[in-house]
């Protein structure tokens, strides 16, 4: 938690101040975009989610570690 914290403070306080220097009209451009960027995020997470197979998209099909072989001694 530690090393966490000490890579999210530098970032946090970067982001705000980076923020501060931006213009007003700069600001509500990136606010209007952040509901494009989730929906799309979204979708990108349904279309993984439904494993259709689509190259770098799909996610790899998971094989099993365990096998279905049991016996009784």
């Amino acid at each position: 938690m530690l090393v966490f914290e000490l890579g999210t403070i530098p970032l946090m306080t970067s982001a705000v101040y980076f923020g501060n220097i931006l213009s007003m009209e700069t600001r509500h451009r990136i606010r209007k975009l952040i509901p494009v960027f989730v929906v799309l995020i979204g979708m990108l997470f349904i279309l993984r989610g439904m494993g259709l197979g689509i190259p770098y998209v799909s996610p790899a099909p998971a094989t099993e570690l365990v096998s279905a072989d049991a016996s009784c001694h």
